[in-house]
């Protein structure tokens, strides 16, 4: 079976030869590589508390629920589509699985209690199905990606005000609390989940039919509906999978920060597409994959973590953050047209 590595890989006669043509082609790739390695060197030299163990550990931690998010999100973005719903999926699901869960006396919340696994299933049915409607919009009604998922973001915002009504829950099922917050041989467990969750999502691109399928749709929608593939299911497919790991690091995230509210999960939307993009997947479709995702993480767990050891000030790093979210589109921008340039 083909990877899906060898669907987008040139063939010999394609590739270009040279050092200098090499690394035009590679740009989006050697890009974010080289820009960890210069955040890092930086970080280490500015603030001796930065190049620790510890802080490894903890720019892990930090990162691990937006590289769930963005599993998902990679397969979207590489069927060249959007998803901007995912932070409000991730919100909904945490605050579902707590609403299904018994609370303390003290939260005003009229919600309903259920055992853990049904709390639990409830919740993953609730994003999978928020991913359905994100599916049949795009697939059957032909809403484009960024307006169907734009319309959910509102959708989901507005379910979790109606379970929680401005209120904080707190309680999660055990299971949930112990992945979320746990550990194991001083490693925590969401940092394990997450692990296995982006070696999943790139076992999947990599070495299956599906994962090769992606790839083709992204690369060359019409060539794939050529070659017989049904691109709808595809696309649904993705949107379906990027609603379930949204969901997955909404509960753990929830219990990871001790408490289930509205708009907890805002800022998850900007940071999941940075480490996407950032890493170097293509915005355009069919190129990059879970191994860019994870340099992307890196990069932007070792940037806001680096800054809170050099101490800016926290507008300069929401500044700096934007500003390296742009460097990393024009080079994905610049990397297309340059592809384009050698097809002519």
């Amino acid at each position: 079976m083909a990877s899906s590595d060898s669907a987008t890989r040139p063939a010999d006669h394609q590739r270009p030869r040279g050092l200098a043509p090499f690394l035009r082609s590679q740009m989006r790739n050697i890009a974010p590589f080289l820009t960890l390695i210069l955040l890092s060197g930086f970080f280490a030299i500015a603030s001796p508390s930065f190049a620790t163990l510890d802080n490894v550990g903890n720019i892990l931690t930090q990162v691990s629920v937006t590289g769930i998010i963005a599993v998902g999100l990679t397969f979207v973005i590489l069927c060249a589509e959007i998803d901007l719903s995912i932070a409000s999926i991730a919100n909904v699901t945490g605050i579902a699985v707590a609403y299904f869960t018994l609370q303390e006396s003290y939260v005003n919340i009229a919600n309903v209690p259920m055992p853990g696994w049904a709390a639990i299933l409830l919740a993953l049915s609730l994003c999978a199905l928020l991913g359905l409607v994100n599916a049949l919009g795009l697939t059957v009604i032909g809403i484009p990606s960024f307006i169907m998922t734009l319309a959910m973001m509102q959708i989901a915002a507005g379910v979790s005000a109606l379970l929680v009504r401005g209120q904080i829950a707190y309680k999660v099922p055990p299971l949930i609390t112990t992945l979320g917050s746990g550990s194991v041989s001083g490693i925590p467990w969401i940092v394990i989940v997450a692990a296995v969750m982006l070696l999943g999502g790139h076992l999947v691109l990599t070495y299956t039919r599906f994962g090769r399928y992606v790839y083709m749709v992204g690369g060359n929608r019409e060539a794939a509906e050529f070659a017989g593939l049904n691109v709808k299911l595809i696309l649904g497919a993705v949107m379906v999978i990027s609603a379930v790991c949204s969901g997955i690091g909404g509960m753990l995230g929830v219990a990871h920060f001790g408490s289930a509210q509205q708009n907890e999960f805002d800022t998850y939307l900007l940071d999941s597409i940075a480490a996407v993009v950032v890493g170097g997947t293509s915005l355009f479709g069919g190129r990059g994959g879970i191994g860019n995702t994870i340099v992307g993480l890196f990069v932007l767990g070792v940037l806001n973590n680096g800054l809170d050891h050099v101490n800016i000030d926290s507008f300069l790093k929401i500044l700096i953050r934007g500003l390296i979210l742009l460097a990393a589109l024009i080079i994905n921008v610049y990397a297309q047209r340059l592809r384009e340039q050698a097809a002519d």
